[in-house]
């Protein structure tokens, strides 16, 4: 029985990570894959004869492509929440369940949740009182 060589198994590899990328679409995996293309070309070239020094490399290379790489597939592949996110909530209806004090925070109630609420320019808002979502700020909803 002839087991698989060195490059064979890293390139196995790259493709399970490769896979597994199409169906997380966390830009992680896609960063493993390159890392183990790259133990596997430079094990079959013989500059990685042993397992601990292909497994140093798998570790660089791959750390090495996640940290210069990332930022770039996020802002190519993936969705900019900065610029679109949560827009659906926007003029939403928000019941307020803790008054917002002026240039505080209070609670209000949406879609059956509580979120932090602030009001809009500072506005101090009443328990009680229904308000509108004018914006989404991270977590935090800011409503008039």
């Amino acid at each position: 029985m002839e087991y698989l060589s060195s490059p064979q198994f890293w390139i196995i590899l790259a493709a399970v990570a490769l896979i597994l990328e199409l169906f997380s679409l966390a830009f992680f995996a896609m960063f493993l894959s390159i890392g183990a293309l790259i133990t596997a070309g430079l094990a079959w070239m013989g500059w990685l004869p042993g397992l601990p020094a292909q497994l140093l490399c798998f570790g660089l290379s791959s750390l090495l492509s996640l940290v210069v790489f990332r930022k770039y597939a996020q802002q190519y592949f993936g969705n900019n929440e900065k610029s679109g996110s949560y827009k659906e909530f926007i003029g939403d209806p928000v019941q307020i369940t803790v008054a917002i004090p002026a240039n505080g925070e209070g609670k209000a109630s949406y879609r059956g949740s509580e979120w932090i609420a602030i009001g809009l320019q500072g506005a101090a808002l009443e328990a009680g009182r229904t308000a509108h979502i004018k914006q989404v700020d991270g977590i935090k909803l800011v409503v008039q």
